[in-house]
């Protein structure tokens, strides 16, 4: 029998790509996406993202110039759409780091032809997710107060505090990411300046490959140093986005006060995370005719993990459900009766019909494999996650344990605007990358091609 057919299906090579891409094809198909001229439709896309990016600039200058009172939030909503961003967008950028680091760990050689743009990705949310709190605390020229230095206030940053835990986290987590990022880049950047003629982009991707050759020794080092870095940023996928949910667990605030948050956050922000994925590698697809290297089963296997976080997702609402009923508590179970039927229990369905309803539909392999249904679910997802962090965040603040500080959270039109920049500036970042860099690892998908040699004399950990 043949050995591949006895893989579990998550780590078979891809039927399509098994079959109908050469090394030398690659090259052909990918590197010289980077050297010729975009399309038209690209310009217009940037337009279009650029626009949205700058709207969002102009208003995020606005804020720091008159004060985050333009913004809708108010007292007891003292966090609403700048920490929901903050979360949203963080959570984006976990499935890039699973896609990369925890497959690549477990050999799923899927992951080859969609780690490069998930990486990316990951960069570009952690970017965008970054502006929020920095905004948040109302004075950025003062953000370096959270950085533990001896100085001459002799005033050190509350270590108990869960927002100084984020500030390491997230950090650390993006300074991970782009080295992973960078070091999958190398031979790719090697291979384009040996293919490139012009004198500037030679030099520049010269500069970029820090003297590849691709020897036997080059090879060694590298996926011994790819494989270290993976290791870290797995542990960074689980920790990220467990210190971001501590943000709301190690409070009192009924509604946050949970013990499930840790897991349950990390698998919103992978279900949020393949979601955007799926959703960029249509496209990519489609435009740059990577049929054969983006197959469809790439699609579906995404599809069928963004299936498989919807009915985990289901069941942490059910766990929710449970502890406000069996705790017994007053305060719990009146803050998740508000999810249902209260001021805000528009967003909380709309949660639920997004998150758990609507990507049921993947049971059906049909709708897994069509472009209609996969987009239709990746969208409904990504509104359904951003909703689910509004939920969280202002359903449980805005009727806190004193009735005569009861508000009602409207965001203003300054809140609208950033958020939709938010969206322009990472989506613009992605273009700008699709542009200037193989948006696929070009080494690593050879490497898994049936017949490929290894990479070096000690073998691949392909």
């Amino acid at each position: 029998m043949n050995s591949e057919a006895m893989l579990p299906e998550i780590l078979r090579t891809p039927p399509v790509l098994a079959g109908a891409v050469s090394p030398g094809s690659l090259d052909d198909q990918v590197l010289a996406v980077v050297e010729r001229k975009p399309p038209r439709a690209w310009f217009l896309a940037l337009a279009v993202t650029s626009t949205l990016m700058l709207i969002g600039l102009a208003l995020l200058g606005y804020t720091v110039a008159t004060g985050i009172g333009v913004w809708g939030n108010n007292i007891p909503v003292a966090w609403a759409f700048d920490i929901i961003n903050f979360v949203f967008w963080i959570g984006i950028g976990h499935a890039g780091t699973l896609i990369s680091a925890i497959l690549l760990l477990f050999r799923a050689r899927w992951r080859n032809a969609i780690s490069r743009f998930a990486e990316a990705m990951t960069i570009f949310a952690v970017m965008v997710a970054g502006l929020f709190p920095l905004l948040h605390v109302g004075r950025p020229w003062l953000a370096f107060w959270l950085f533990p230095y001896p100085n001459q206030r002799a005033i050190w940053p509350n270590f108990r505090s869960p927002l100084i835990w984020d500030v390491f986290a997230v950090s650390t987590y993006f300074g991970v990411s782009l080295l992973f990022w960078y070091m999958g880049l190398v031979p790719d950047l090697a291979s384009l300046r040996d293919r490139t003629k012009s004198g500037i982009r030679k030099f520049i991707y010269s500069m970029l490959c820090v003297g590849w050759r691709g020897s036997a020794s080059h090879w060694r080092h590298f996926e011994r140093a790819y494989l270290i870095i993976a290791g870290i940023a797995t542990g960074l996928v689980l920790s990220v986005h467990s210190v971001v949910s501590f943000d709301f667990a190690v409070s009192l605030v009924p509604g946050w006060h949970m013990t499930i948050f840790p897991p349950y956050f990390v698998t919103g922000a992978i279900f949020a995370g393949f979601a955007m994925v799926v959703m960029a590698m249509v496209v990519v697809r489609t435009t740059m005719n990577l049929e054969h290297i983006i197959t469809m089963y790439h699609l579906e296997v995404m599809n069928k993990i963004i299936l498989t976080c919807s009915c985990l997702m289901g069941y942490s609402y059910l766990m929710e459900a449970w502890t406000a009923w069996y705790s017994m508590n007053e305060y719990i179970h009146h803050t998740f009766w508000s999810y249902i039927a209260g001021s805000y229990a528009w967003a909380g369905w709309l949660t639920i019909t997004c998150n758990i309803l609507i990507p049921q539909l993947l049971w059906l392999r049909r709708l897994r494999r069509s472009y209609p249904a996969m987009i239709f679910v990746a969208i409904a997802v990504t509104i359904g996650m951003w909703f689910e962090r509004f939920v969280i965040i202002v359903s449980s603040l805005h009727q806190d344990f004193m009735p005569s500080a009861w508000h009602i959270y409207k965001p203003t039109l300054v809140d609208l605007g950033i958020l939709l920049g938010s969206f322009g500036l990472f989506f613009t970042l992605v273009l700008l990358f699709a542009r200037v860099l193989p948006v696929i690892s070009t080494s690593e998908t050879k490497a898994a091609l049936p017949g490929a040699q290894p990479r070096h004399t000690g073998g691949s950990y392909e």
